[in-house]
Parts: structure tokens; sequence; C-alpha cells
């Protein structure tokens, strides 16, 4: 085995471990992108606002990516996901 082929099944490793986290709950994110919109959250949870989205969208790309729902999980924003 040479040294990339080292470095890369590490990460192989690395990529399928964090699938579940990425995978989020299918009742919310119906369209399994990993990613949560304002419409998905919204049907999920009818009190969530266009304001609240937009505080908890970090980057402002519209969607809640793995790291921003963990942080509206860990300021019980959101609710924790079973998994």
């Amino acid at each position: 085995m040479n040294r990339k082929t080292l470095f890369i099944v590490p990460m192989a490793l690395i990529s399928l471990a964090a699938a579940p986290v990425l995978a989020q709950d299918a009742a919310i994110d119906v369209d399994a992108d990993g990613m949560y919109s304002f419409p998905e959250l919204q049907a999920a949870m009818a009190e969530m606002t266009e304001e609240t989205f937009g505080t908890l969208d970090a980057n402002g790309d519209g969607l809640l990516d793995a790291d921003e729902i963990a942080a509206a999980t860990e300021a019980g924003i959101l609710p924790a996901m079973d998994g």
C-alpha cells in the first residue's frame, strides 16, 4: 500500500461514519438531501418562522446543513433526532 492509499482509506471510513449524521430525520428532510429547507421545517414544525429559520441558517444559503441542524438542536430549537 502506498501513502496515497493509506490516506484515502481512512477518509473513506470517516465519510461512511458521518453518513448517519447527514441523513437527518426523513420526516423533515423529505427530499433526502441531508439538509432542511424552510418549507420542510415549517411542514414539520408549524411554529417555525422565516425569522427563526434565517437565524439558524448561519451561512445564508437557504438550507440548514448538518452543522446548522446540530447547533439548532443543541440550542433546543430543533428536537433531537433519534438515530
